[in-house]
């Protein structure tokens, strides 16, 4: 029931605006449900650092253990590409061949399609029967990004198979929390079994490496031998000689000699428990260590993930080595909530500002209920969100703040519009309702414009365009709900009474003195209008002519400016990480002690800058990995609000105070890895199908690079791999019955292992190897002098049976739709600069390269890709958002002229862009 009489409504128009504003406890309800419905749903949404999504690509990968990248290259990275180039709804398609390793990552143009494009190529890679015999691990997998909430280290100094054992029991307890994702022991080395055969016995009893493998295969096995009915049921028959341990490998028989006697495994063999014959090792705060990482899936929160990780560390602490402890090196949950805070915070000093600006130009009561409409509106979203995949993250708590000074506009002109009426002697029913009718129209074109204004980013293509699709789908949705809010919630806010008598009260006192004061500033400010603005813009509009060629000039100066490049143009403001972070990349084939020596000096310069500044109050701890010619050092760092000096400012000393290291090829420091914007600003991407061209094209474009003074850590990507023999089978090989598949399986059984199976043994997969023993596979002249067995038992010596050809292998063998690339990088201080090097190289540099070296071509990847492809989407969709609001404004005005005059403030206002960049220091980017 309404509390205004039926003639006070009988004189008002029928409708949905009037029943709202003379119905004020359905205004109420509706506001309630916007706001403790909203805040329900807030509560259950999912919360992250970063949005959560899959890339459009499918991922194929395959191992080829002992293999050289050239060996993947033919034996499986062109069979895939053939495989993969046939199914429909693939666009580009990439591969990478390592050692023992092919990836493939085949674009999906449709990412509706994904799994339908996956499952066919699936069914296309194993329809393919050319692998080689050795391959193995086919997977093929739609590309996602695991969100990873912690990471722990496991450290102390005890072997490595406590440490392993310790590891393996810390992540099968985590894995038992159904409140925790998935678990991930890394810096780890795969178990092995060694079964290391000396020449001497494998002479003494005529045999190879292989046929022991074969031997050990099928006596060592568990095998199902069916079911046996009998009238007492069924019984089952099983044979039962698996084997687990070193130990238990010892008892199989080899050899049965002439007079019965038989020659036992652990006879002629050294047999070990071990790890794979690899440099990997990982380090926290310089004593040995294993890293778990924590991940969430589905609806779990980054708190929750890290609550249930410290209730299962608590319990876990007795049941682990003494010598071992537990370091928390990276908590993501700490880091949502700290920029989560920083968030709201920003939040909540806008909502300040926006009531302190409202309250000095409109009655107080007024600027009270039209500041009510943000969080109306904000939690009136959250009812809208459900039908979204939205969750909340810190790119759609900016999306909030971004939000904040648009929601208010329109209940600022529907609040202003009631207020005037109500000046005007207008009844508070009446003024309400002829205020919100009359900007009805207007609000609505208004709010559609600002949902149009947004639309282009839900089309920016690639990792940018995910990240950046949640902010118009935040906005839109409070956008919506403000134009609900303005028009039929605050008008019946504005229909009280008009005060009458003495203010009551301390509060009423308060509210009083106030509203005088905000009375003398108005009168001041109407003054200042009439006399000061009022005035300047009669003259402004008199010099009409010299108005407009000002303001264009402003906007060739600051627009030439912008265009120029000289504020450069970057993916992404770089964000800086909790920790900073090192790479080495050495020769290929750098010695062990090499490699132990980088990391040795990273970490001693790391933990200097550290006791320089600040100690315990600037890191928590410094881990680092090492693997065959590379070392990786992260220093975490504590929070941003703590640390002494910034993590950017951390890495810049680093570097000056490592210097340069001999016998690297690429050496990085990184302050922001891991975030948006993270890695390398250039990144120049040569084809060629001669490989050799590649290479000397690449170190030539490095060098150019190396000239630029904002350039670092250059990378020509065409370092040469190890040093290989290629094998020729001679007349001899031949004539002694031998073929090149038994000469290259004996070979490969001596020095890296003829592998008889591999097995589970609890949560590890144990790779069982028989070969030759460490002493006599470490120098050149025992693969030289490396005896052979002929199939008539005959023995020859390897350089005997082959032509033996020294070459060298790649590291790695990456192509791009079927043709061989190489990648060029270089990072840019500051980023912004990198256009002014992108536009030098395109000049002169990479234009003297395609002429100097026939059917070179080149293509700009990484940063400046998506840069690229950001940019051509955003311009794009300006042209349609413009023809859009154009056509609403049209209908709006019933004009075709009068819609320029609105659109031509939109350059104009970009001005002030460039003016606030200049002014807070940031170049352009994708973001801005």
């Amino acid at each position: 029931m309404s509390r205004f009489s039926a003639e006070e409504l009988a004189e008002i128009k029928p409708g949905p605006i009037v029943w709202m504003a003379a119905h004020p406890v359905a205004a109420n309800l509706l506001m309630l449900v916007f706001l403790f419905g909203g805040y329900f749903l807030f509560t259950q949404t999912t919360k992250q650092i970063f949005p959560v999504f899959t890339l459009d690509s499918v991922t194929v990968t395959m191992g080829y253990p002992g293999a050289s990248p050239a060996e993947v290259e033919q034996g499986i990275s062109l069979a895939l590409e053939n495989a993969v180039r046939d199914v429909d709804g693939v666009g580009e398609i990439t591969s990478q061949a390592r050692e023992g390793m092919a990836n493939l990552t085949a674009e999906v143009l449709d990412p509706d399609e994904a799994m339908r494009i996956s499952q066919d190529i699936k069914t296309a890679v194993d329809r393919i029967t050319t692998f080689p015999v050795q391959a193995e691990d086919l997977t093929v997998a739609i590309t996602s990004r695991r969100i990873e909430v912690m990471e722990l280290a496991l450290y102390g100094d005890v072997d490595d198979h406590t440490l392993r054992a310790a590891g393996d029991l810390l992540t099968s307890q985590l894995e038992t929390n159904s409140a925790i994702g998935p678990v991930e022991l890394t810096g780890v080395r795969d178990m092995e079994i060694h079964i290391e055969v000396s020449q001497d016995n494998l002479r003494r009893y005529g045999l190879s490496l292989p046929q022991i493998a074969t031997k050990i295969r099928v006596i060592a096995l568990e095998l199902g031998g069916g079911r046996l009915k009998t009238g007492g049921g069924e019984i089952l028959v099983r044979m039962s000689e698996r084997r687990d341990t070193a130990a238990e490998f010892r008892n199989v028989p080899i050899v049965t000699l002439a007079n019965g006697s038989q020659v036992l495994l652990g006879d002629i063999a050294h047999i070990s428990e071990g790890f794979e014959d690899t440099n990997t090792g990982a380090r926290f705060n310089n004593k040995p260590a294993v890293k778990i990482n924590v991940f969430r899936i589905g609806e779990q929160t980054p708190s929750g993930v890290a609550q249930a990780v410290y209730a299962e560390l608590e319990q876990l602490g007795s049941l682990l080595p003494a010598e071992l402890q537990i370091g928390i090196v990276d908590d993501d949950s700490v880091l949502f909530e700290q920029r989560a805070e920083m968030l709201v915070k920003n939040g909540l000093w806008g909502l300040l500002l926006v009531v302190i600006f409202l309250a000095l130009f409109l009655d107080f009561r007024l600027a009270f209920w039209v500041s009510m409409g943000i969080p109306i509106s904000f939690m009136g979203a959250f009812l809208l969100f459900p039908m979204t995949d939205f969750n909340i993250n810190v790119v759609s708590m900016f999306a909030f703040i971004i939000a904040i000074g648009i929601v208010v506009d329109d209940a600022v002109v529907s609040g202003e519009n009631i207020h005037h009426y109500r000046q005007l002697g207008y009844s508070p029913l009446k003024a309400a309702v002829t205020g919100a009718r009359e900007i009805a129209t207007p609000i609505t074109v208004s709010v559609i414009t600002n949902m149009v204004a947004f639309v282009p980013l839900l089309f920016i293509p690639g990792f940018m365009g995910k990240l950046f699709n949640i902010i118009p789908i935040v906005v839109m949705a409070a956008f919506f709900i403000s134009l609900i809010e303005s028009l039929f919630i605050l008008p019946a806010h504005l229909t009280y009474p008009p005060s009458t008598g003495e203010p009551r009260g301390l509060f009423g006192k308060l509210l009083a003195a106030l509203t005088r004061w905000q009375r003398k500033f108005n009168r001041r400010f109407d003054a200042f209008v009439a006399n000061g603005y009022g005035p300047f813009l009669q003259r402004a509009i008199r010099q009409r002519y010299l108005t407009l060629a000002l303001f264009v000039a402003g906007l060739l100066l600051f627009g030439g400016f912008a265009a120029s490049g000289r504020m450069g143009m970057e993916l992404f403001p770089r964000i800086e990480s909790d920790y900073a972070f090192a790479s080495a990349t050495l020769k290929v084939g750098a010695p062990d002690e090499q490699v132990a020596a980088v990391e040795k000096k990273l970490v001693a310069r790391a933990q200097q800058v550290i006791d320089e500044n600040g100690g315990q109050q600037l890191a928590s701890g410094i881990y680092s990995i090492t693997r065959p010619n590379y070392v990786e050092v992260r220093v975490f760092l504590t929070a941003a609000d703590e640390r002494p000096i910034s993590t950017a400012e951390f890495t810049r000393i680093w570097r000056e105070q490592t210097g340069d290291i001999p016998g690297l090829e690429v050496l990085n420091f990184l302050s922001n890895r891991g975030g948006p914007g993270s890695g390398a600003a250039l990144t120049i991407e040569l084809a060629h199908t001669n490989t050799e061209v590649l290479d000397e094209a690449a170190l030539r474009l490095a060098a150019v690079l190396g000239e630029f003074d904002v350039t670092r850590d250059i990378d020509d990507g065409s370092a040469q791999g190890k040093k290989q023999y290629e094998f020729k089978m001679t007349p001899l090989g031949y004539t002694l019955g031998m073929t090149t598949l038994d000469v290259a399986r004996q070979v490969r059984a001596a020095f890296y292992g003829s592998e008889v199976f591999k097995q589970q043994r609890g949560r590890d997969e144990v790779r069982v190897l028989v070969r030759l023993p460490e002493a006599e596979r470490n120098s050149e002249y025992y693969l030289k002098n490396l005896m052979l067995r002929a199939p008539n038992g005959a023995e020859v010596l390897l350089r005997d049976a082959v032509k033996m050809q020294p070459g060298r292998a790649y590291t790695t063998i990456n192509r791009r739709d079927g043709r061989r690339v190489i990648s060029v990088r270089a990072d840019v201080v500051p980023p912004s600069q990198a256009n002014r090097v992108v536009e030098a190289l395109k000049q002169s540099t990479l234009p003297d390269l395609v002429q100097r070296y026939a059917g070179l071509s080149y293509s700009f990847e990484g940063h400046q890709a998506a840069i690229r492809d950001s940019v051509s989407s955003l311009l794009w969709g300006l042209a349609a958002v413009l023809f859009v609001i154009y056509v609403l404004l049209a209908v709006l005005f019933g004009s075709y002229a009068q819609p320029f005059m609105v659109l031509i403030a939109i350059p104009f206002s970009a001005v002030g862009a460039v003016i606030g960049h200049l002014v807070m220091g940031y170049s352009l980017s994708v973001m801005s």
